[in-house]
């Protein structure tokens, strides 16, 4: 039976009314969320942001200033080694034993998990992240990639419920990054995950919902594909032509719902239209009977990069104004 399917019905992660201060720093502001079990939670913001606090609350290592958080229906304040039973933690820099063998480290960490067959887990880890052919070898003899492994693998030793997973492909080739990246993808069949990274195509391709944290509170939330959706004011659609004409942006603005064309090549066109309201065939048919001859049309969608600038870059905007209004003050 997999880790998810073990438990009570309660969310793999609720998160109600969080506050943490450093000092008179408000580092996480009334924040409030929730991970249903199965799910690959994109968990992203600027530096600064509250990513990272949020992490080490939900495994325990510091406590909120107000507010709960509770992991498998068990609260990390006051269940805190209930929690961390249930919880597997890879940190941005894995705090491997690098004079150690695979086998051996894994073993040492699924002890301190009080694991009851250490063999079999250690075992099981490392096949499920590709690395049992390296089981005797020393850490430091490893690749950055096989290292990130191994990190990953102390992460699941003691088959938690919870997987927290913090910049996981840094520093890693784009083959390596796609090797962890499908190695995400089926610990999810089994697991919870909170995928915490910059590397915004990486959450575009792994994650199922996406949550968006900026000065401690939540700006967005939704899968990646809707976030897109959520954020355009209007709709955009790509056209290319075998047959380019002066004409083709006054003719295309005559359809009912196109707002603006924008030519960006000799052949291509940027379409702006409504929202809700698909005109592709519209727009086909009109090129059909000029003879444009259309070599390529399709919707246009904000990638969650763009979202992402949007939500984050305004606000910096906005903080620069503000900062300057007070100096002026001053």
């Amino acid at each position: 039976m997999s880790a998810n399917l073990s438990t009570n019905g309660a969310p793999a992660i609720e998160v109600v009314n969080l506050d943490k201060y450093y000092g008179e720093r408000r580092a996480l502001n009334n924040l409030n969320f929730t991970v249903n079990r199965g799910e690959i939670l994109g968990f992203l913001g600027p530096n600064g942001a509250g990513k990272t606090t949020t992490m080490r609350i939900l495994t325990g290592y510091m406590p909120p200033s107000s507010g709960t958080a509770r992991v498998a229906g068990f609260d990390v304040t006051k269940n805190s080694l209930d929690v961390r039973s249930r919880i597997g933690y890879l940190p941005e820099n894995v705090p491997l034993y690098l004079d150690m063998t695979v086998a051996d480290y894994l073993a040492f960490v699924a002890k301190l998990h009080h694991v009851k067959n250490v063999k079999a887990a250690v075992e099981r880890a490392m096949e499920l992240v590709n690395i049992s052919e390296r089981a005797d070898s020393t850490i430091n003899k490893l690749s950055k990639g096989y290292r990130q492994r191994v990190g990953i693998a102390q992460a699941i030793a003691h088959e938690p419920q919870v997987l927290i997973l913090d910049e996981p492909t840094i520093g890693l080739d784009p083959r390596q990054i796609i090797e962890v990246r499908e190695l995400i993808r089926n610990l999810g069949k089994e697991h919870t995950i909170i995928l915490s990274t910059h590397i915004l195509p990486e959450v575009s391709q792994t994650c199922t919902r996406v949550l968006i944290i900026r000065d401690g509170q939540i700006v967005a939330e939704d899968t990646p594909q809707r976030l897109g959706a959520a954020m355009s004011q209007s709709e955009h659609i790509h056209l290319q032509v075998a047959h380019a004409a002066d004409d083709i942006p006054t003719e295309l603005e005559k359809i009912q719902g196109v707002l603006a064309v924008r030519k960006t090549q000799t052949d291509i066109y940027e379409i702006e239209t409504t929202l809700n309201h698909d005109r592709r065939a519209d727009i086909a048919t009109l090129a059909v009977q000029r003879g444009w001859g259309v070599l390529e049309l399709r919707p246009v969608r904000l990638s969650l990069e763009d979202v992402f600038l949007q939500l984050t870059t305004q606000e910096q905007e906005q903080d620069y104004l503000a900062d300057a209004v007070e100096d002026m003050d001053e």
